[in-house]
């Protein structure tokens, strides 16, 4: 039987006031990489409302990131890219792939937590047409949920990961590109848009989770 962190819920932002430090953490360690500066984002931080804005994609910052990103990473021994199926992750793994010449893996396992318009995904059919160098086959036509997910849910998302990973010989050789909730769930630590963090699925999840969502 799963066993769920004990969880917190606050009012804030989903663009975290904290900042991962890249480099800081567990050695080895598989890296976890929060996609680059999206529409919602931009919207959201200046709103705090819900823009509307469907499967949202990058800004021009973003996109910056996302090679800033794929710059610091060259430095890396990552032998797998394990991708979130949302646009504004792809368009974050596009610049990183190329540049470390790693095969990428598409796993709506490491998805955000659905709750906003931006969390409602694009259909398989479509995301085949649109990126035709990645393998959906392994996906769902519609990959996210019908509803409001939980953090009851996401937090047993990020438990099985976990253990999927930790179960491969090489798990310290993978990225991963993910979303603010997923990356919360799995280390506890809230990080900005194109920041990362080193993770061990071999050690205990985070015994408290605060959301500030």
């Amino acid at each position: 039987m799963t066993t769920f962190a004990r969880v917190s819920t606050r009012v804030g932002a989903r663009n975290p006031g904290v900042a991962a430090v890249p480099g800081a953490g567990y050695s080895p360690a598989m890296i976890l990489l929060r996609h680059g500066q999206s529409d919602f984002n931009l919207h959201f931080t200046a709103t705090r409302q819900d823009p509307g804005i469907v499967d949202a994609r990058l800004t021009p910052l973003g996109h910056q990131q996302a090679e800033t990103a794929a710059e610091t990473l060259r430095h890396e021994r990552i032998g797998r890219i394990i991708v979130s199926p949302y646009t504004r992750a792809l368009q974050t793994a596009a610049p990183i792939a190329r540049a470390l010449n790693a095969p990428v893996f598409i796993n709506p396992i490491v998805r955000e937590r659905y709750k906003f318009a931006c969390d409602i995904g694009t259909p398989r059919i479509e995301l085949e047409r649109d990126w035709p160098d990645h393998d959906f086959s392994t996906i769902e036509e519609v990959w996210w949920p019908a509803i409001e997910e939980n953090t009851e849910s996401i937090i047993g998302r990020a438990q099985l990961f976990r253990a999927e990973m930790a179960a491969l010989p090489d798990w310290s050789d993978t990225l991963v590109i993910s979303h603010w909730g997923f990356i919360l769930s799995m280390t506890g630590t809230s990080v900005l848009n194109g920041q990362w963090l080193r993770c061990d699925p071999t050690r205990p999840a985070p015994a408290e989770i605060v959301w500030r969502v």
